[in-house]
């Protein structure tokens, strides 16, 4: 699969295996930047233990606004094979992890799907959480399936306008939405085990960016009409820019954004989302990926 690459809706189809750099800016082997349990995520993912994340360098989008650029733009992190993603996955659970979480993980699909099976044959019992911005190919949803219990997807512009301005990928709408529909096809409604957290499922994230209020209000309203209550909607309002962006993008979403598009939700009648404080736009949640 890395040969040619065709993971992403960029078909690049660069030759990872034989040292080419996709445009995701990696090679063939996986490059793990950071694993350690992580708390901040959704609580039906984090919990009170913690959610195991395994955070990969590259990524398959451009966003200009990126939190992460650190890695997605880098060569951070550990060279890691299929073996030694399935050790790491085995300590995390050892460590008490509610679940595995995979972030940004399109771009090494098919080494992600080879240390599940690796790991569950030594005995991992959590559940697979499948972190992602939605870009997938069709083909590397298909290798997860039966694999992955919990799709984690971004649902990031309505618009293909917006898409290309600020991720360089103007057929990111379609494709988001065709790939939320594949992971409810494969899950189904979610479903929470006893201790509140998911086993199995979807929970789409709206991350509200500056100026950009209508465009998530019509991404809302879309989950809304297709879905309904079998999905979970995390509406985010920690939007955190860097010192590079220019206006919009260099503010924070102000109360008044936010709260409108929670009124909106409200309106909507939907019934199973998540929110958040104002305080959660900070750079503390960042994980640090230098290990200071």
């Amino acid at each position: 699969m890395y040969s040619e690459c065709k993971l992403c809706e960029r078909m690049c189809r660069a030759n990872r295996s034989a040292g080419e750099i996709g445009f995701c800016r990696s090679y063939g082997m996986p490059r793990v930047s950071l694993s350690q349990l992580h708390f901040y995520e959704e609580p039906i993912i984090s919990g009170k233990r913690g959610s195991g994340a395994i955070f990969f360098s590259g990524c398959s989008l451009a966003c200009s606004y990126c939190q992460n650029s650190e890695i997605s733009r880098g060569a951070v992190g550990k060279e890691t094979d299929c073996a030694e993603l399935a050790d790491i996955m085995l300590s995390l659970e050892a460590e008490g992890a509610h679940n595995i979480n995979f972030v940004t993980p399109t771009h090494f699909s098919p080494s992600v799907a080879e240390a599940i099976d690796i790991s569950r044959a030594k005995g991992l019992k959590i559940p697979i959480v499948y972190n992602t911005s939605s870009y997938e190919s069709e083909a590397a949803l298909l290798m997860l399936d039966g694999r992955v219990e919990v799709y984690l997807p971004d649902l990031k512009y309505y618009r293909s306008a917006l898409a290309e301005k600020y991720s360089a990928a103007r057929n990111y709408p379609e494709t988001a939405r065709r790939n939320i529909d594949i992971m409810l096809k494969q899950r189904g409604k979610f479903r929470l085990n006893k201790e509140g957290i998911i086993e199995s499922g979807v929970v789409v994230r709206l991350l509200l960016l500056p100026s950009a209020l209508a465009d998530t209000k019509l991404n809302l309203k879309y989950l809304c009409d297709r879905y309904g209550d079998d999905i979970y909607i995390s509406l985010m309002s920690q939007y955190t820019p860097n010192e590079r962006l220019a206006p919009p993008l260099n503010r924070r979403v102000t109360k008044a954004e936010y709260d409108e598009l929670l009124e909106y939700a409200y309106k909507l009648g939907v019934k199973y989302a998540f929110t958040q404080d104002k305080s959660s736009a900070s750079k503390i949640y960042t994980p640090d990926f230098n290990g200071n």
